[in-house]
């Protein structure tokens, strides 16, 4: 593979100062890609080595092995995990929900950074909430505005997207005059953190909701193609005009944090149906006017809701102000609109890099930077300071502990599933990303001591009480 012969060399630090190259050893180059600006002319035996912990995300095809050039250098890619104690290789990626902190790599070697790619719900892995799980971390692309490398619009491919035609409000009252509700419900992901399905059902006391998914159940999609989970999980053409005749779409995400926003919320806004949303606390940030979403926690209950809903349904007038950002002008939102204009990556854009190619220049640009710092420290005999390391901030992942879709965790029983699955999932998660702290600070190398490192975080709290 380009450039990593010698690759199995030990990472003790006297083995730093040169490559272990065995004899006859052959170096293949690997095609590249030049990126603008780039006039790196080292070889790829020269090159800082950024590892795919996560080799199931290497975007790279079909070599296990890849050089790329950044704006400011070059760097090779890999996820063969037969450089991982090599001194070349300065940074570990990993994807987030792959990531367990009783297999970290271990012992966590001080030359290495570790970096997070996490665009999926925080569900996945409530480590990462957490400040020890987060702060195990020197660089993150996570959904959060405040990461790195943000990924908060990965659900939005564009502005025209949010501009497409609605149908028409005489098409959606026709609609219900056959028999349909005002309200859409649809999904098959049941007992999640946000607990959405609580609420759900305390809603339709009030007001009449079609639900066609797994969860809540009450109505059958008219054909089976329809009822194919595939058809419904894409943007296929007739599913979307089926749905598209609600007036509103129940879109409430299956985790709450900041600036978690999927498809729940931008594909019923694409339609132009009007989203009622439970997900980011800060999802007004990124709507396109003041009036384009209705959000749950607005009222003070599902009735409360229900009744305001009812009234829009029966308004049209009102109804449509909610659809005014599709007409000409209707997009205000400046921060929107140069949040767009401004993010490095696209959705379904060959003319841009996809973000894991983007995230990647983007550890390869730091990672050069470091390079050169500390040769440059290490020159001066300690005139010039050493870079400082970067640690990642709770802000860059950080999300709320769990709470029930509808009422309180006192109202809640004893032997509640939801109760029991997501607080415990909550706080055992603080638990692991304290356990691998502490294995890390001890310099520990061997994964089943995980356990024991639990077992008395755990004994501790229990003598704190």
């Amino acid at each position: 593979e380009a450039g990593l012969a010698g690759a199995e060399e030990p990472c003790g630090a006297e083995g730093w100062a040169q490559d272990a190259v065995p004899p006859g050893a052959a170096f293949v180059a690997a095609a590249s890609y030049r990126g603008p600006g780039n006039n790196d002319t080292r070889s790829n035996k020269a090159l800082p080595i950024l590892l795919w912990w996560s080799g199931s995300l290497f975007p790279h095809f079909p070599g296990d092995t890849e050089r790329i050039d950044c704006p400011r250098g070059s760097c090779l890619v890999t996820r063969s995990r037969r450089v991982a104690r090599h001194r070349r290789t300065k940074a570990l990626i990993f994807y987030g929900t792959d990531f367990r902190a009783y297999e970290a790599p271990l012992p966590r070697l001080p030359h290495q950074t570790w970096a997070l790619f996490h665009e999926e719900s925080p569900m996945n892995n409530y480590v990462l909430s957490h400040p020890p799980g987060i702060q195990l971390f020197n660089y993150t692309a996570t959904f959060r505005r405040e990461s790195d490398y943000p990924l908060t619009l990965q659900w939005l491919p564009g502005v025209g997207y949010l501009r497409g035609p609605a149908v028409p409000l005489a098409e959606k009252d026709a609609w219900r005059r056959k028999g349909y509700a005002p309200v859409l419900y649809m999904q098959s992901h049941c007992d999640v953190p946000s607990d959405r399905d609580r609420y759900v059902r305390e809603l339709m006391k009030y007001i009449q909701v079609d639900s066609y998914g797994k969860c809540l159940h009450n109505r059958e999609l008219p054909s089976e193609r329809l009822r194919d989970t595939s058809t419904a999980t894409t943007e296929d053409s007739e599913f979307m005009t089926f749905i598209a005749r609600y007036k509103f779409h129940l879109a409430l995400e299956n985790a709450i944090c900041d600036d978690y926003m999927t498809e729940k919320l931008w594909r019923p806004m694409h339609l132009g149906a009007v989203p009622v949303y439970r997900g980011s606390p800060a999802v007004r940030d990124w709507m396109p006017n003041n009036l384009s979403i209705i959000l749950i926690d607005d009222f003070d209950s599902p009735q409360e809701l229900a009744k305001y809903l009812d009234f829009l349904d029966k308004n049209g007038e009102e109804y449509m102000k909610y659809l005014e950002y599709k007409n000409h002008g209707g997009i205000k939102n400046q921060f929107l609109l140069e949040s767009l204009e401004r993010r490095e990556w696209g959705v379904n854009d060959m003319t841009l890099p996809n973000y894991l190619n983007g995230f990647e220049c983007f550890i390869c640009d730091r990672e050069n930077t470091r390079v050169k710092e500390e040769q440059e420290h290490k020159k001066s005999h300690g005139k010039i300071p050493a870079p400082r390391p970067r640690i990642a901030q709770f802000k860059h992942m950080g999300c709320p502990m769990p709470t029930p879709g509808f009422g309180s965790v006192e109202d809640l029983s004893g032997g509640d599933g939801w109760k029991e699955m997501w607080l415990q999932d909550y706080w055992q998660s603080l638990d692991q990303g304290e356990a691998l702290t502490a294995m890390i600070h001890r310099n520990e190398s061997h994964q089943g001591r995980f356990w024991d490192y639990m077992h008395e975080i755990f004994l501790k709290r229990t003598r704190q009480r």
